[in-house]
């Protein structure tokens, strides 16, 4: 098959198939009388090989030391491709994401944008100390975008670096909510609890609906500040796990005041009151919760309309000491207790006296 039919067949140049001859990539077995390159049924099998290669991201020096290597195994170099792809798709969604943070802030000139390049850098940065001086001390008029603190909280386990992206946020008068919201859907435990505690610090109906989902989290720790922060919403879903926060904390006092408070509801106030009282029911040896769950029941308001309502706490009266053990008289030295006082005679003043005459 001569080049002309071989490149119009395989949709390759014939440019690029005298660039493999070069190469020794792809050679011809034979030429015809007139010195054109004659291709033989190995050479096109080999020829589908390069361009298939070629097509999975190899080089062209790649592709030769593949074809030549007798112990070549495209297992392995699937292998390798595989991991070179998911690094330049990394690569590739992390510029995607700093242009669209850069898009999300609305720069108007590029020293906007620089800045805020200057600021994802920072975040970036290995070191928490700058981490937190760029979220504390940031340059000056420069924008921070609530979407970019969302993401940096979500990724941020330093507690002093995340405290301060946390009261940054709750500042920028973004939303940053829907990040967090999809946070909550994170497979690791670790950034759903930074999504709460973010969520927790941040105002609104949608915050709010966003703890409420994560009130059905399998994560203990993560139902448990999610309850104390919708809970302090009113959100009474909430409910029973301040109740088990109360019996098993920490954060039991919290919980307690929490509960307190949703109990002024009179819908909620016997509800509450039962739970608290199974609850106690049900940690019959250990004394720890039942002490707890009594405080936490000490803070419930009356029930309207009930008729034996606590008694106050009356004062203490001073009781009598009562000798019913007191050791028998000594022989010695009369019982005070039983001998009759002697009155005494108290001597007349000097002046009472009479002066001999």
């Amino acid at each position: 098959m001569l080049i002309g039919e071989v490149a119009r067949r395989l949709g390759v140049s014939a440019r690029m198939l005298r660039h493999y001859d070069s190469l020794g990539l792809v050679r011809p077995t034979g030429r015809t009388l007139g010195g054109y390159r004659e291709y033989a049924a190995a050479d096109i099998r080999r020829l589908f090989l390069v361009e298939g290669l070629r097509s999975l991201g190899l080089s062209l020096r790649e592709i030769g030391r593949a074809l030549d290597d007798p112990e070549f195994s495209p297992a392995t170099l699937v292998g390798d491709l595989i991991r070179k792809t998911e690094d330049r798709l990394a690569r590739e969604r992390e510029l995607l994401d700093r242009l669209r943070t850069v898009d999300a802030a609305n720069p108007d000139d590029w020293q906007d944008v620089l800045r805020i390049v200057e600021l994802l850098h920072a975040l970036r940065s290995p070191d928490a100390a700058r981490r937190q001086q760029a979220v504390l001390a940031p340059a000056e008029d420069a924008a921070m975008p609530a979407d970019l603190l969302a993401d940096a909280i979500l990724t941020e386990s330093d507690p002093n670096v995340a405290g301060a992206l946390r009261w940054a946020l709750a500042r920028a008068g973004g939303d940053g909510v829907s990040q967090l919201a999809r946070g909550l859907r994170s497979e690791d435990a670790a950034i759903r609890l930074r999504a709460v505690l973010a969520l927790a610090e941040l105002p609104g109906d949608e915050s709010t609906a966003a703890l409420t989902e994560a009130l059905t989290d399998p994560d203990p720790d993560i139902r448990r500040h999610a309850a104390l922060a919708a809970g302090a919403r009113g959100i009474t879903q909430s409910i029973p796990i301040l109740v088990h926060t109360v019996a098993t904390g920490p954060n039991d006092i919290d919980a307690a005041e929490i509960l307190g408070a949703l109990a002024h509801d009179p819908a909620w106030s016997t509800p509450i009151l039962t739970a608290l009282t199974n609850e106690f029911t049900a940690h019959p040896t250990d004394p720890a919760a039942r002490i707890r769950l009594t405080q936490s029941l000490a803070e419930l308001p009356t029930p309207p309309g009930d008729p034996h309502p606590p008694p106050p706490h009356p004062r203490p009266r001073p009781h009598r000491l009562r000798h019913s053990h007191r050791p028998p008289p000594s022989p010695h030295r009369p019982d005070p207790l039983t001998t009759p006082k002697t009155p005494v005679r108290t001597p007349p003043p000097p002046c009472m006296l009479s002066s001999p005459r």
